[in-house]
């Protein structure tokens, strides 16, 4: 069929135009402000774009509109429609659906060729943990389908169809693997589901869960209900891989489950591992370098370049989904050993030297915008630099520079918990540019180490000034920032 794709250019929107292009579908879209890196990666898969929302694009008389979150019923101060081809899509009784309801009914619930849909849920950590799950799989020789919200480093492309390698999972011998990121934000200005209760996963991966979305949420009790729907959707002999450590979801699971179920989770730091608990799935030993125990067996051990308690939460999290579908940990393991994490996780985007300093300064990319996640990312980063520096040797300098850009953020209902998420960095950088509320009031509690500016530019001059050799500067937004991290690099450079 001739799909066309209001919203195109959005992470998920675009992943599901390339996997309708591959299926062999004719694809078209529009967006407003089409923009890169998006817009490239399907003009080179041949997937006519147009700009904004316009009337005119009813002369493409595709057999489906296919319409992204993005797009509202909203008008501008005149009264005007803000997308006016949803209004004549409307008025005309043309045929529409969400881009999660198309994915779920014509992709991976398709008769002819119905998947093993793995989903990973959760606040944080969706994106990642789908990465490592979807490079176990593909270690492991199975070639599964993918959607995931960004780039992993290994698969250099953020959705694919697969080629169908069949599971060893002798209850489901004949379905391909499909690896999903389950977003609990809706499915459309007219669909106020959660995108994940489309997917109707067999393996459903819990991570973690606390309020975020204020823009579309009220209360956690909210986003739990929506998670309780997700489970509603997985089959008895389906399998709910869920956070042991996390009161929110027990709840969750509370309200009810109907299928298998195994808890993953770590002790405490410095605490000894208790073998008696309910969680079946473990870590013992630092982030970097940590035993695997299910129940009480200790499978493999872990040594890899990633950082964090957080990480190390999401590679239970992927070894136990991977397992439900016939991987071994020790094939895991070794999968998880060459992982290269993803885009914009705290990705290396320069190493600049510093005045002659022999330690330069290096500068970070990382999609991290909700207070635990920058407090778990700044974590990991100020562990894994006090793990590389010896003792005797002055402590590297952590620089976080922030875009407070989600919805959430800008509504200000998580200011309060900024300072807290910001302890482990030497000297904070806020830009203040939209906000409805007062950074500078917020990050009192920082004293000196907070600063803040109203655009781009003067955010760079402030890091300049106070920027030394071997600092570790960290960008964190969920944009594109203004382009600060190459501002930052040419800044040094010319130092």
């Amino acid at each position: 069929m001739h799909i066309h794709i209001l919203g195109i250019c959005g992470t998920f929107m675009g992943g599901l135009a390339a996997l309708a292009k591959e299926s062999g579908h004719r694809v078209t879209g529009c967006d407003a402000g089409v923009y890169p890196p998006m817009s490239d990666q399907l003009t080179a898969l041949g997937i006519e774009l147009i700009e904004g929302y316009g009337l005119e694009q009813l002369d493409l008389k595709p057999d489906l509109f296919v319409v992204g979150n993005v797009v509202s019923r909203a008008r501008d101060g005149q009264g005007k429609p803000k997308y006016p081809l949803i209004e004549a899509i409307l008025d005309q009784g043309l045929p529409y659906t969400s881009g999660p309801q198309w994915l779920g009914e014509h992709l991976l619930h398709n008769p002819q060729n119905p998947y093993h849909v793995l989903a990973v849920a959760g606040t944080h950590g969706k994106t990642t943990t789908s990465s490592m799950l979807a490079w176990i799989l593909e270690h492991a020789g199975l070639e599964p389908g993918f959607l995931i919200g960004g780039v992993p480093l290994n698969f250099k492309t953020s959705a694919r169809l697969g080629r169908g390698g069949k599971g060893p999972d002798s209850s489901h011998p004949n379905k391909p693997l499909f690896v999903i990121e389950a977003d609990e934000y809706d499915s459309a200005f007219f669909d106020k589901r959660s995108k994940f209760v489309h997917y109707r996963p067999r393996t459903a991966v819990l991570n973690n869960l606390e309020f975020d979305h204020a823009d579309i949420f009220d209360s956690l009790a909210d986003i739990q209900r929506q998670f309780h729907h997700l489970l509603r959707t997985v089959p008895s002999n389906g399998r709910v891989i869920f956070n042991a450590n996390e009161a929110s979801l027990q709840q969750v699971l509370q309200m009810g489950c109907w299928s298998e179920k195994e808890g993953f989770g770590a002790p405490p730091s410095g605490a000894q591992l208790n073998t008696q608990n309910s969680t079946q799935w473990c870590a013992h030993g630092p982030a970097h370098s940590f035993d695997v125990i299910q129940g009480q067996s200790v499978l493999g051990h872990l040594d890899w370049q990633l950082s964090g308690e957080h990480n190390q939460m999401n590679a239970l999290a992927a070894i136990a989904a991977a397992n439900h579908v016939g991987v071994s940990v020790t094939q895991s393991i070794e999968a998880l050993s060459l992982f290269n994490n993803v885009k914009r996780r705290m990705e290396l985007i320069g190493e600049i030297p510093f005045k002659g300093a022999q330690e330069p300064v290096r500068v970070y990319d990382d999609f991290a915008h909700h207070p635990t996640a920058i407090k778990t990312t700044l974590e990991g980063l100020r562990h894994q630099l006090d793990h590389a520096h010896p003792k005797e040797q002055p402590k590297s300098r952590i620089l976080c520079v922030f875009e407070p850009r989600s919805n959430t953020m800008k509504l200000g209902s998580m200011s309060s918990l900024l300072p807290d998420s910001l302890s482990q960095s030497d000297l904070s950088f806020c830009l203040t540019k939209g906000l409805d509320w007062d950074a500078k009031d917020a990050l009192s509690p920082l004293g000196d180490k907070a600063f803040c500016a109203q655009s781009v530019p003067d955010l760079v001059n402030l890091v300049m000034k106070h920027v030394q050799a071997g600092d570790h500067i960290v960008c964190m937004s969920n944009g594109g920032f203004g382009g600060i991290h190459r501002l930052l690099l040419n800044a040094l450079t010319k130092t």
